[in-house]
């Protein structure tokens, strides 16, 4: 099976005065302006390393939510975050890392099997598979 899904971007002008807008295929996020002041200035608007992050945070909650379903576990929650790092390399930027945290109910699992079926998403998940960068997980269990 294979999918294909699609963003879409415009941008217009120079690097620093100008302007884009992002939008995605399913029409969720529709035009939202995006720049450097966005970017690099914490100005209102979304930038790549939050759409990101946003895309990370789904694929690794979904991942884990099917294995936790392979090993006869179902989550009652499963809160993700990804926190992705932009560096100045050189004469450009890299994203250098992609920081997983994650709050979890899960009614059954035991402290070392939520830690080592979590681990295992982190791996698996698409996105992380993505990046070209150090993926760390900071992980909790809600009892």
């Amino acid at each position: 099976m294979t999918i294909t899904k699609f963003g879409t971007a415009h941008w217009s002008g120079g690097l620093k005065d100008g302007k884009g807008e992002v939008s995605t295929q399913s029409g969720v996020l529709e035009q939202q302006p995006y720049g450097f002041n966005t970017r690099f200035e914490g100005r209102p608007g979304t930038n790549p390393e939050e759409l990101l992050g946003a895309a990370h945070a789904a694929c690794f909650a979904m991942a884990l939510s099917g294995i936790l379903g392979g090993a006869g576990l179902t989550a009652t929650s499963l809160e993700a975050k990804s926190a992705i790092v932009l560096e100045k390399q050189g004469e450009g930027f890299a994203i250098t890392s992609a920081h997983l945290t994650l709050e979890a109910e899960i009614p059954n699992a035991t402290e070392e099997q939520f830690n080592e079926l979590a681990q295992k998403a982190k791996a698996g998940c698409p996105v992380s598979k993505l990046f070209n960068a150090t993926i760390t997980l900071e992980a909790r269990l809600k009892t």
